[in-house]
């Protein structure tokens, strides 16, 4: 993989890193690569609420159109829809601007395929090495072979149509909840899509301003909701992130349920079920040993990937296993979609309370989770953690301390200027003093 392209597709400040004039560069080598059979490339475009959004969202178009590709702006739309509707519609690829759980400032740009995945390394290489050539002879089309701008103002109705299909034997009636949309992409669309199944409903950050989004609120700071769910006696909540491919669930005791007790939950539900094809969840090297645990003792092989979206995907498919995710929240059903979709998981997770009877806090002790001590470091090269000898070092003498009680992960991070340093463990007191010293030395090594 190149060094434009993330695990989670092109990422930066909008206007300083991912400016105009790159969106532009990635909406033309994008339509060209992507366009696959000599026809004129369609591509749809969406994004979230921020307020760089409009900006890139022109860019990328020209681009697109530049090389006679012609594009369907869908407007603001969940990340998961857009996946939905590339390959329901007849687009030979989507563009998707937005960057998830990120603050403000940041945007993205990611590519979905025809079919609706997430763009293999090879294709992101093949697209950077065209945006990074000068030289390139692009097609330059006049006249009527110019592309065409169109706006389609239903794609979020269609979207919708698709979640209220797969929720279709599910009532929700005498349920309440707490819906907290994050002042994103699901602000227009989860309140209307929990209250038609019939629940008692409060929303919270779902007016978003082009400012707000993410902002203290959505799955990366569930504070709020944890206060909220407990104080209006709801039976839970549901916090998604900008883009709503993550789902953070709250119990009615205003305790954070993960993605891992999420994929917990789903998973012993649909081996009880006979739903759950191979005995099989992929998870990440992130997921908490709570989560082994609980599956190992139900019987389900648990295959492991690196972190990122992409790579659990990957090894599903491989492997054949139809649930896979991360404990940040974003978890794939790929008997149902093609990417993490934060909507469609708060749906799998509600059958399942309704379907038990019991209440989310009691469903979650399925699974016992180790304490877990997390230290994001801000470097400059995060690529620099590779190899670095002095580190390694440090990690053999962390692992040493725990002495097999727990485990030690170093990582960069694969959207942001950080690397990570975890360690996981019975004791909570041993793992942050084993924690801290490495953490000084990664800082010492690489700020």
């Amino acid at each position: 993989m190149g060094t434009l392209f993330g695990t989670d597709g092109v990422r930066g400040v909008a206007n300083r890193d991912l400016t105009a004039e790159l969106a532009f560069r990635l909406g033309r080598a994008g339509a060209y690569v992507l366009n696959r059979h000599g026809a004129r490339p369609r591509i749809m475009i969406g994004k979230d609420t921020r307020i760089s959004g409009d900006m890139l969202e022109a860019a990328l178009a020209v681009g697109i159109l530049s090389v006679g590709g012609d594009c369907i702006r869908a407007g603001v739309i969940p990340t998961p829809g857009l996946a939905y509707l590339v390959r329901t519609m007849d687009c030979c690829a989507g563009a998707m601007i937005s960057a998830s759980h990120n603050p403000v400032p940041d945007n993205g740009i990611k590519f979905f395929a025809g079919d609706g995945f997430k763009l293999p390394d090879a294709v992101e290489d093949e697209i950077e090495a065209l945006v990074r050539d000068e030289q390139f002879p692009f097609p330059q089309p006049v006249g009527g072979e110019l592309g065409r701008v169109a706006v389609d103002g239903d794609c979020a109705e269609r979207y919708l149509d698709f979640l209220r299909e797969q929720a279709r034997d599910l009532d929700l009636t005498g349920l309440k909840l707490v819906i907290d949309c994050a002042n994103g992409a699901a602000s227009h669309i989860a309140p209307r899509l929990f209250a038609g199944l019939g629940a008692q409903m409060q929303s919270i950050y779902s007016e978003p301003n082009g400012i707000n989004i993410n902002a203290g609120c959505g799955s990366t700071h569930t504070g709020p909701l944890q206060r909220v769910v407990p104080d209006l006696e709801a039976d839970l909540g549901l916090a998604f992130d900008g883009d709503a491919d993550r789902l953070i669930a709250v119990d009615e005791q205003g305790s954070v349920v993960d993605g891992d007790q999420t994929m917990v939950i789903c998973g012993l539900a649909r081996k009880r079920k006979g739903t759950l094809p191979g005995d099989r969840v992929v998870v990440s090297v992130m997921s908490n040993l709570g989560l082994r645990e609980a599956f190992r003792n139900a019987g389900i092989e648990v295959p492991e990937t690196r972190v990122g979206d992409r790579y659990i995907l990957e090894e599903m498919r491989r492997s054949q296993a139809v649930l896979g995710g991360e404990q940040s929240g974003h978890i794939i059903f790929l008997d149902r979609a093609t990417t993490g979709d934060g909507l469609l998981t708060a749906l799998e997770l509600l059958k399942v309370v309704r379907e038990s009877g019991q209440p989310l806090s009691r469903l979650a002790g399925q699974m016992t989770r180790f304490p877990q001590v997390l230290v994001n470091i801000q470097v400059q090269n995060k690529q620099a953690l590779h190899g670095h000898p002095v580190i390694a070092e440090a990690v053999r003498c962390a692992e040493q301390k725990l002495a097999g009680r727990g485990r030690i992960l170093v990582r960069p991070s694969g959207t942001e200027p950080l690397v990570r340093v975890m360690g996981e463990g019975p004791r909570e007191d041993e793992l942050m003093e084993v924690v801290s010293e490495l953490s000084e030395v990664v800082k010492a090594q690489l700020e």
